[in-house]
């Protein structure tokens, strides 16, 4: 309750000041329409949005009252306070207009009036209806009585924020006005940033009515940060001296950014002809103005007013439709037979014992009611329709993107909250095919400050000509890397030299101090130096700095310029041959495999070969010995018979390939096997190694140690730190038992490079970390993005694989050591041939098989047989045919062939298995006797 004693108070002055009572009210609560229907307005009027409203209430009312089919009988008159630029006396003034009894207030124009002024208004339930008061914050539900007929600065901050995310740009400095208005819509941009991941760097404060001194020591503050992406959000009556300052202090030349709220827009409406002086200060800048369809209502109604733009004041168009708005919720309040009348505040006359006249300040009986009214209006307006969503705002909220260029505005694009940024307008876009990416949409051209058609960086390196200062690892081992020097940069290395290469590619100058951080007797903590770029201790870090998950959280990296990750190194001996070196070529698997395919293939061929080849015939124990002594022959192309059939030779040359391919694999490993060193280890594996007890050595300063006790559960007892490769040597030398490691974990360049001098250790396994080493930087450093650019232009050019040749050329054991798997050739290395192999075996065989049925089949039907009827019950008619089958089979092609050219009316018949049927001849002699001539 104090803030309504405050507002009594004022009230009170108010009457005192005025001493006006209220007029032509209706106290009785009659329902009859009333003769006069009072609304208050409240703007101030010597400003660039008083100038452009008042004449638009003034119409609006005009319009009202001339209308027959709205508030028949009632003649709408409006009573206007100017609120002169001030706090206090807007008020003052807002509380003189609620003591006449007004049934609703349009106004004020002040976002900061408006906040004091609503609670007025909820005591007295009288609607204020603001044109101009764009405050995110008074759409709160603090405040029931406001109703906002503009746009909030809430979406107007989210076509801002999809500005920048469409031009890349990750941070901004936002100048305004430090009061309700210029706090609430910053901190609304401030939030939309953060969700594309962009961010205000700093928020430059201007002090209502701030001097011109005042705004150049700002501009001055804010010129000598790193970004040069400024959004602008001040009061139209003062917002030209900030570009006014600028430009005396050469912020409106190349590579700045400027981005104005809509206040610029409404001082360049304000005027029927663009101010030159306005043009020339605001050359290049980008500014948003509401977005209002061309309509024929607004074309009418503008038509009237020789003293705007072509394009209209989006306040004047505001202010007219605030009237219409008023008087259609009037309409309804009054169709619906509602009386407008007052009572006094219970709480007010209270204050019977103070000497202010507090009775003159009277509660509106209806006005929830008509603050309902006002809700459900809908209508199409000037500014386009108007209609509120649930959460009290117009609908359709939209903006024109216009760039400032020579002597007049021209529109870039469009934004909207349902479709985003567009070079179409809102209204004519098709709501079932929007796209919510920024990322494909182009805006048209634009002429940014300095007269320059390429889109500005966004920022400068800027270091107040100091030289960054860049913490460099003062390293005791694997100086390759990076180490000191006595040079003018006091320091080299690998790291170093791409780093260098990279700077050298960037747009700009940038100047380096190289400071060693460590204290020379031990590597340093990669974690530590990484912490103090993050604490701006250093500007940024270079050196072999692996890029992990957690690093990332405090600093950005560039792109990886060398490919690490973690590897396990171990002891190897070297193994002797043995009296059974000639097995190793090939594993257990593939032998027996090639002893089943080679019988597997003799046994074809004998098939294919046994009517039509008299070496594969003969008893059945030669076959057998003629069957195995093929297929092992052909190992050496030692075998003896011939192939005559044509399957057999289809065959035969598919498997000689096989065999081929086989010896020649046999002889290469072999030839491996006994000529090359090979080297083992007891450790097979990580899953072995975390498995065992064994000591395990890492390099100090590494993250290595916190991953293997973080990630990989290892007991810290277990660890052993080491400090350089003679260090790794002795560790893995003595073992794990004897005060030494059964291992060392560590990454793969600092590997590749130990094992290039020490040929008696080698890796086992693979990397099981993917990781690299970048250069890190602050959180969201411009800096590290462009760095990033020029290391991917280093990888495409070459010069990067150079420096590493430079530096990390030294690999001659390598070759050795990598042989840690199996020289032995396995199954999988074959199958494929095997499979083409048994392929053309198996399509032989088939081929094969059908001829023989196709023979048989002709060669039984010309033999009937005739089996007399004891064989019959002594030898089935299936058993027999089987039989025959396997018999003709065996019967050379030769013989087969010649019985089918004979006739059946020969003398002679082939017969079929003559041992098993000793009649069959006879029978077929009498059965022809038979036979009519």
């Amino acid at each position: 309750m104090s803030s309504a004693h405050f507002f009594a108070l004022l009230l009170c002055a108010c009457v005192l000041v005025s001493g006006t009572t209220a007029a032509n009210q209706n106290d009785t609560g009659d329902p009859a329409r009333p003769a006069e229907v009072r609304i208050g307005a409240l703007f101030t009027f010597d400003s660039v949005i008083g100038k452009a409203v008042m004449p638009a209430i003034e119409l609006a009312v005009a319009h009202v009252n001339a209308d027959p089919s709205i508030l028949r009988g009632t003649n709408l008159s409006v009573l206007m306070q100017d609120t002169n630029c001030s706090g206090f006396v807007g008020t003052i003034e807002a509380l003189q207009l609620l003591a006449k009894d007004v049934v609703a207030v349009l106004g004020p124009q002040s976002s900061a009036v408006a906040h004091v002024i609503c609670h007025a208004v909820n005591e007295l339930h009288v609607p204020l209806i603001s044109f101009a008061a764009t405050d995110p914050t008074l759409s709160s539900l603090e405040y029931p009585y406001f109703v906002r007929a503009t746009q909030s600065d809430y979406y107007q901050m989210g076509a801002i924020a999809s500005i920048i995310s469409q031009y890349q740009w990750k941070q901004v400095i936002a100048i305004y006005v430090d009061d309700d208005y210029g706090r609430g819509g910053i901190t609304a941009l401030g939030d939309l940033l953060a969700k594309r991941k962009c961010k205000i760097a700093y928020k430059a404060k201007l002090p209502r009515g701030a001097a011109n001194t005042t705004i150049e020591k700002i501009l001055m503050q804010v010129n000598e940060m790193e970004s040069r992406v400024y959004v602008i959000h001040v009061n139209p009556d003062s917002g030209l001296n900030v570009f006014s300052a600028a430009k005396s202090l050469g912020m409106m030349s190349s590579g700045y950014v400027w981005i104005a709220t809509d206040w610029l827009s409404a001082v360049i409406d304000s005027s029927v002809h663009g101010n030159p002086d306005v043009m020339e200060l605001t050359q290049g800048v980008l500014v948003l103005r509401q977005h209002v369809a061309d309509s024929e209502i607004r074309k009418a109604t503008l038509s009237k007013r020789n003293n705007l733009t072509r394009n209209g004041s989006a306040y004047y168009m505001r202010a007219y439709d605030s009237v219409w708005l008023v008087a259609h919720a009037v309409e309804r309040f009054l169709s619906e037979g509602n009386a407008i009348s007052f009572s006094a505040d219970p709480s007010l006359l209270a204050k019977k014992g103070s000497n202010l006249q507090l009775d003159s300040l009277r509660i509106f009986n209806n006005g929830n009611k008509l603050l309902e009214k006002v809700w459900s209006v809908n209508f199409s307006g000037v500014s386009g329709p108007i209609q509120f969503t649930l959460d009290r705002n117009l609908i359709y909220p939209a903006y024109d993107i216009l760039n400032i260029g020579g002597s007049g505005l021209r529109t870039i694009g469009y934004w909207s909250n349902f479709s985003g940024l567009s070079v179409v307008a809102p209204e004519n876009l098709n709501s079932s095919a929007l796209n919510f990416s920024t990322n494909n949409v182009q805006l048209r051209s634009v002429i940014w400050p300095g007269q320059i058609s390429e889109k500005p960086r966004g920022w400068v390196f800027s270091y107040h000509g100091k030289p960054m200062r860049i913490g460099v690892p003062l390293r005791t081992s694997y100086k390759e890397f990076v180490m000191q020097d006595n040079g003018a940069d006091g320091v080299k290395g690998f790291a170093v030299d791409v780093f260098k290469a990279a700077i050298s590619l960037l747009p700009y100058p940038v100047s380096c101090d190289f400071i060693l951080f460590g204290d020379g007797l031990k590597n340093p903590s990669y974690s530590d130096l990484v912490q103090k770029v993050s604490e701006n201790y250093f500007d940024a870090a270079i050196g072999d700095i692996a890029i992990v998950t957690n690093r990332t959280r405090l600093v950005d990296f560039t792109q990886p310029y060398i490919e690490s990750g973690l590897i396990i190194v171990a002891p190897a001996r070297e193994i002797e041959s043995n009296a059974w070196a000639f097995l190793k070529p090939f594993t257990f698997q593939m032998w027996c495999v090639l002893g089943v395919i080679f019988l597997f293939v003799g046994a074809v061929v004998w098939v294919l070969e046994h009517r039509t080849n008299t070496e594969f015939r003969g008893p059945p124990r030669q076959q057998i010995m003629t069957v195995c002594w093929f297929s092992f022959s052909t190992m050496f192309f030692a075998h003896r018979e011939n192939t005559v059939s044509a399957l057999g030779r289809f065959v035969l040359p598919i498997w000689l390939f096989v065999v081929l391919i086989i010896n020649s694999s046999y002889t290469a490993s072999l030839t491996s096997l006994l000529t090359v060193q090979e080297l083992t280890s007891g450790i097979q594996g990580l899953d072995n190694l975390i498995s065992s007890s064994s000591a395990i050595g890492y390099q100090v300063g590494s993250f290595s140690r916190n991953y293997l006790v973080n990630e990989l559960n290892i007991a810290e007892s277990r660890l052993v730190p080491l400090n350089s490769p003679s260090d790794y040597a002795r560790a893995l030398e003595l073992g794990s038992g004897n005060g030494g490691v059964a291992a060392i974990i560590d990454e793969l360049p600092y590997v590749d490079i130990f094992l290039s001098k020490y040929c008696k250790f080698k890796t086992v396994g693979q990397v099981f970390t993917k990781s690299g080493w970048g250069f890190a930087f602050p959180r969201d450093s411009p800096l590290a993005e462009d760095l990033s650019t020029a290391i991917l232009t280093l990888s495409e050019n070459g010069n990067l694989q150079r420096i590493h040749d430079e530096w990390l050329s030294g690999t001659e054991c390598s070759a050795d050591n990598n042989g840690s798997a199996s020289n032995s050739l396995s199954l999988s290395s074959f199958w494929g041939l095997f499979l083409i192999c048994g392929l053309a075996c198996l399509l032989a065989l088939v081929i094969f098989f059908l001829r023989i049925f196709c023979q048989y089949s002709r060669y039984s039907n010309q033999v009937e047989v005739q089996i007399p009827e004891p064989q019959i019950v002594n030898r089935p008619a299936r058993l027999t045919t089987i039989k025959s089958l396997i018999s003709f089979v065996d019967k050379k092609e030769e013989e087969v062939k010649n019985a089918l050219k004979k006739r059946p009316n020969g003398s002679q018949h082939p017969t079929i298995g003559d041992s098993q049927h000793p009649n069959i001849g006879s029978t077929a002699t009498e059965e022809q006797s038979t036979v009519p001539t």
